[in-house]
């Protein structure tokens, strides 16, 4: 059992709290199976419909015997399948349909709904979450993720806990507090930075893009909306929000911490939303 600090809204200690969550040793080959594992369950599945282009309204299909009467056979046609407009006549009312060379005709390769299920047993899941928690509390892996934070000498009490009284904050007096908790160079990875994306990705539905930012975890209980960083209680957090491609700048409140030490006290991991 770990005992981590608690700070007030002024960066200072304010008090003790004792837990399990952050006590587990660091894998980061389980949290990496896991997060790829996650974001495979949220992927939604995309194929056309099966028979697209391979529906024709035509009167029937053109024989293919050769050289006889009505067919495509020995004059010439290419063997792609036709269909045939009208009973009245021959070739003049036959059209290509079907291949995907011929117009209106299905598609040569569309995607298929083939979701790539990965399984991973409830006790690996279960090590694996308490292992991506236990990242949060190293300065290193921190500084890995953001390069900017590399060359500075930071000095960070992790893992990050306040107090309950940030909740009712306004957005500006939130940002102030912030600001003296984080200090001024984490507290420009903490915010969201939307920028317009340079080069020809603003002309194919990407225009913007925006940094991860912090993630604040609150109580099951607690609710709170703020336009700069993710919120998210602690019934709903997946190892993907506090983990991906390096450990995240999280901070927890105090109700977080004890919401998520009975979540995981209780060996059960809640995915859904």
């Amino acid at each position: 059992m770990t005992k981590i600090n608690i700070l007030d809204l002024s960066g200072s200690k304010k008090s003790d709290l004792n837990t399990t969550i952050f006590d587990s040793p660091m894998r980061e080959d389980l949290v990496q199976k896991l997060v790829e594992i996650e974001k495979l369950e949220e992927k939604q599945p995309y194929a056309p419909f099966l028979w697209a282009g391979m529906q024709t309204s035509a009167s029937g299909n053109v024989k293919h015997n050769r050289h006889t009467w009505k067919t495509d056979r020995g004059r010439g046609f290419s063997r792609f399948p036709k269909k045939r407009m009208s009973d009245k006549g021959d070739r003049f009312v036959w059209m290509g349909a079907v291949s995907p060379d011929t117009r209106k005709g299905r598609r040569a390769h569309p995607p298929k709904i083939e979701r790539k299920i990965r399984k991973i047993n409830q006790k690996e899941k279960l090590i694996a979450f308490k292992a991506g928690l236990a990242m949060l509390t190293s300065l290193e892996l921190l500084k890995k993720k953001y390069s900017t934070l590399q060359n500075t000498n930071l000095k960070l009490s992790l893992p990050l806990v306040i107090e309950d009284k940030l909740i009712s904050l306004k957005t500006s007096e939130l940002f102030e507090k912030l600001k003296k908790i984080l200090g001024n160079e984490t507290f420009a990875i903490a915010i969201q930075d939307k920028k317009v994306r340079a080069g020809i990705g603003k002309m194919r539905n990407r225009r913007y893009k925006k940094n991860a930012g912090m993630l604040l975890i609150v109580g099951n209980k607690q609710e709170k909306k703020v336009n700069g960083f993710d919120v998210a209680r602690a019934k709903d957090v997946k190892l993907m929000d506090i983990w991906d491609n390096g450990s995240r700048l999280v901070m927890f409140t105090e109700e977080a911490v004890k919401d998520m030490d009975n979540k995981l006290n209780g060996k059960q991991i809640e995915n859904k939303r």
